[in-house]
C-alpha cells in the first residue's frame, strides 16, 4: 500500500500516526515510555502526547498501550 493510500486510510491524525511510528520503531527495545520524552522526540508536548495516546490506545493496531503510571509524566507501557 502507498504511502498515499495508507494515510488516507487511517483514522489516526498525522501527530498520532508520528507517535504510532516512535512506538512500532522502539517497542522491541523498551517497554515503558514517558509522555515527556516521547515529546521531546518528536517536538511535541507531554500534554499533545497524552492526549494523542488515547487514539491510539483505544485503535486497533499491532502494539497494546496501557496508561502506566503519573510519576514526573504519565508513563505508557507498550507491548508489541
Amino acid at each position: 500500500m502507498s504511502a498515499t493510500a495508507q494515510a488516507t486510510d487511517s483514522p489516526l491524525s498525522e501527530k498520532q500516526r508520528r507517535i504510532l511510528d516512535y512506538l512500532e520503531a522502539n517497542a522491541g527495545e523498551q517497554t515503558y515510555f514517558k509522555s515527556r520524552l516521547i515529546g521531546e522526540e518528536l517536538g511535541l508536548s507531554a500534554k499533545e502526547v497524552g492526549t494523542n495516546m488515547t487514539a491510539i490506545a483505544d485503535g486497533d493496531h499491532a502494539l497494546d498501550v496501557e496508561k502506566w503510571g503519573y510519576s514526573s509524566s504519565t508513563t505508557w507501557m507498550v507491548e508489541a
